[in-house]
């Protein structure tokens, strides 16, 4: 008898996958954005949804530049890119830099 439905956990994500975003997280060539991607990769990546994942493996393929001022507001963000990843790596880079401001 199989266990009820409840029961089963969904598969983690691929453990490969989630290295890889990881490390071009933290090498985009652009040491403000390298700055803010690393570490929210380094503390969400584990526990993304698929659609997450590719949400952030798109950002990744953006502009530096334009991803940074996207994050910061500075530039409108364009629609395909603004979805609750967006958000989430907005209150990261805010509560990252508010820690900075603090030292």
């Amino acid at each position: 008898m199989f266990p009820p439905t409840a029961y089963i956990r969904a598969p983690s994500m691929n453990a490969e996958r989630v290295n890889r975003a990881r490390v071009r997280a933290w090498r985009r060539g652009f040491r403000e954005a390298d700055l803010i991607f690393g570490p929210f990769a380094d503390k969400h990546a584990q526990t993304f949804t698929e659609t997450e994942m590719i949400a952030f493996e798109a950002l990744l393929l953006e502009p530096d530049l334009d991803v940074y001022e996207w994050i910061l507001q500075n530039q409108e963000t364009p629609l395909a890119f603004e979805t609750p990843l967006m958000q989430r790596l907005r209150a990261f880079a805010q509560s990252f830099r508010a820690g900075a401001e603090s030292d």
